[in-house]
């Protein structure tokens, strides 16, 4: 997702307005299978004109699961999705069929649809999914009511975050569907894993900044607003992902590698002499 190592800002995979996530839990013994399922399903529809796109993720820490980040610009084009699938499936019914083994082995799962809060991000122009290859997402639920006690230390941190220059951008979206608490899911893009190293420097920094007024309000809000956080790291999976042609472009390599190299056909050296006015090439 993260462009931090560019001065310019690539907008092949701008975050979107409205995340789809979808968390999945495989039955054991069975990841194998769902990959090499879900890495069918995805080459086939980098071929086909498809209703959506995915990011596929993998868990690496909390529990082990699937999550598919399915970005959209709109409910509306969410809805149009969702009977756009139900199409594509009736005219490709191998698809489908490959898409009831893939639930088959699904041991659980839950949904949610995130909007995007473009007045609590940090340095979000700066961010390009095209690039993502890790990703952190803090989950943090609030006691209803305390929305705002989360925007104040979100914007207290971007704040303390400017100053320092920190070169650590994150996004910020508010659940709308799928948790019985309000929630909201702080994620950090991040093109490596040492990324996770500037992050902790950067808070060292932000607490020297910051003052300790500053340092025991957020401990207040976390303490008396959150109702729960939990921070997980996911890894990009570009085998199982679907993205646009715009999307990939900004890191071919990475998002549709060539998978296997083209099959040329053996030429052969024509045994008869070439009449005159024909081509001396030989022919395959």
């Amino acid at each position: 997702m993260a462009a931090q190592e560019q001065n310019e800002t690539n907008t092949a995979g701008p975050p979107p307005n409205l995340a789809l996530l979808v968390h999945q839990e495989i039955q054991p013994g069975r990841s194998s299978e769902r990959q090499k399922l879900e890495t069918t399903t995805a080459r086939a529809c980098d071929r086909l004109e498809v209703p959506s796109y995915w990011v596929a993720l993998q868990s690496l820490t909390g529990p082990r699961e699937e999550l598919s980040f399915d970005p959209f610009d709109s409910f509306e084009e969410l809805e149009a999705a969702e009977a756009g699938w139900r199409q594509f499936y009736a005219v490709h019914p191998d698809l489908a069929h490959v898409q009831e083994e893939i639930d088959a082995i699904v041991e659980s799962e839950r949904t949610i649809v995130a909007v995007r809060r473009d007045d609590l991000g940090y340095s979000a122009d700066n961010i390009d999914l095209a690039r993502m290859r890790y990703v952190r997402i803090l989950e943090v639920r609030v006691f209803p009511g305390h929305e705002s006690d989360f925007e104040e230390a979100v914007k207290t941190l971007a704040e303390g975050f400017a100053k320092i220059e920190a070169d650590t951008p994150w996004l910020v979206y508010q659940v709308n569907v799928g948790m019985s608490t309000p929630a909201f899911l702080v994620i950090t893009p991040m093109s490596g894993l040492g990324k996770n190293d500037d992050l902790l420097s950067a808070k060292t920094k932000l607490l020297e900044a910051g003052g300790e007024e500053t340092a025991k309000r957020l401990e207040q809000i976390a303490r008396e607003s959150y109702a729960s956080t939990e921070s997980n790291l996911y890894a990009v999976r570009p085998e199982m992902s679907h993205v646009s042609k715009e999307w990939a472009a900004g890191d071919p390599e990475f998002w549709r590698p060539r998978r296997e190299q083209e099959v040329k056909p053996e030429v052969k050296p024509n045994d008869k002499p070439a009449k005159k006015g024909t081509s001396d090439k030989p022919v395959a």
